[in-house]
């Protein structure tokens, strides 16, 4: 998931008592399509033209097939609040439809996705400043360490002090700048094929049926901000304007993912790597502003992205979890977790596609059909057969995503073993 349950920048101001979430909202159309914009739009970016050298260019209609399956379940977790006002995050439309159960299921995804995700931008983090300074080594106590292995060791020490932090509100506005982040990337990349010297010659493969599960679920990473839609909607003044700011959101985000995937398969076609701004050359000023740009933009969303992840795990010790002394060795442990599968599994483009096929598919496809097959009760009539079909096609999705994800990671470790 490209944005976390609390990276909603301008929602903040607007949260109250009731559940973390306002009883009326105040927010502005643009203002709530400026939050919906920013949830779906991310390090994702970086990852598409990737997706569609794993897929050939036919596979390019499956980053909008993908975003009309996206944009219908969120219309569905819209009618899930209607059916029930009572209804306030994610995770209580689980709780509606499943109980005790349901909502369990949901947080799980939620935070493993998030987990994972942040886990994803100290790889992206290492792999960039890598390619910047690749000379970099770190000689500690006898223990030598590679560039990749030291900056992802150097960005998570630079991090930690903002996950310790209780009061997230200032980062929660830096974070603000994802879209404007997204925008330089695209132009500055474009810069760069039509002035520095690349040039958009690659030619692709039409159409390559090996790689379509990873296509699919790295487009699918792209539009996972699902757990985003309940704040968003209440955070609006006219909630029946919603429907309309999801329409607008989704087609400037898969204008802008659509763009970036033909920009960088074009430029460097089936050479691009996992994250296109490691094919970019350093030394060409279009590239510099990229990178940096990519650098930048995670470190302000690490700590607002992680912080549902560690009130969960909070709340599991609740003799303990109001102790400063707890929260700090507690939020250092999950850091140092993150930095652990990162140096073990250094693979961003395989991680991500693992993420986008178990947990973003499931959390925002899957998860949200089923809650409003059981909620409106609605399973084998009109609509109802369409959402089913959906389900099923879904699940098809995670089970020979995650299984191609599953399978790469691990030659790609034995490789390194």
């Amino acid at each position: 998931m490209e944005g976390g349950i609390n990276d909603n920048p301008l929602l903040e101001n607007e949260l109250e008592a009731n559940n973390g979430y306002s009883t009326k909202g105040n927010s502005s159309f643009f203002k709530a399509f400026f939050n919906g914009l920013n949830a779906l739009t991310g390090v994702g970016i970086l990852s598409v033209p990737y997706a569609l050298a794993s897929g050939g260019w036919l596979s390019l209609l499956l980053i909008f097939i993908v975003a009309m399956a996206a944009f219908y379940t969120g219309l569905l977790v819209k009618r899930c609040m209607e059916a029930d006002p009572s209804i306030r995050t994610y995770p209580d439309i689980g709780d509606r439809a499943f109980g005790k159960i349901g909502r369990t299921i949901i947080s799980v995804f939620m935070c493993s996705e998030l987990y994972l995700v942040v886990t994803g931008f100290l790889i992206m983090e290492g792999d960039n400043l890598h390619n910047l300074f690749p000379e970099l080594t770190l000689n500690t106590y006898g223990l030598k360490l590679g560039g990749k292995e030291s900056f992802v060791l150097i960005i998570a020490l630079i991090i930690l002090p903002s996950v310790w932090l209780d009061d997230l509100s200032i980062l929660s506005y830096i974070s603000a700048t994802g879209v404007l982040a997204s925008v330089v990337i695209i132009v500055s990349i474009l810069w760069v094929g039509t002035f520095d010297g690349i040039g958009f010659h690659g030619k692709g493969d039409l159409l390559n049926w090996s790689g379509i599960p990873t296509t699919v679920s790295l487009y699918g990473f792209c539009y996972c901000a699902h757990p985003v839609f309940p704040a968003l909607y209440h955070s609006m003044e006219k909630k029946h304007q919603f429907a309309k700011v999801l329409i607008l959101c989704f087609v400037c985000s898969t204008i802008a993912y659509a763009s970036m995937a033909i920009i960088g398969y074009l430029m460097f076609g089936s050479e691009v790597d996992s994250q296109i701004t490691l094919n970019l050359p350093t030394d060409a000023w279009g590239s510099k502003i990229a990178i940096y740009t990519t650098l930048v933009n995670p470190l302000s969303k690490y700590a607002l992205m992680l912080e549902p992840v560690v009130n969960s795990t909070e709340s599991w010790f609740p003799d303990y979890h109001k102790k400063r002394y707890f929260k700090i060795l507690l939020r250092t442990s999950l850091v140092i977790s993150q930095v652990t599968v990162a140096l073990v599994f250094p693979y961003f483009g395989n991680l991500m596609s693992l993420v986008g096929a178990f947990l973003s598919i499931s959390a925002s496809i899957t998860l949200p059909c089923l809650c409003y097959l059981k909620i409106t009760g609605n399973y084998l009539k009109g609509e109802g057969i369409c959402v089913l079909g959906t389900v099923a096609l879904s699940i098809l999705i995670a089970i020979f995503g995650t299984y191609t994800s599953l399978v790469q990671i691990i030659q790609g470790t034995t490789e390194v073993v």
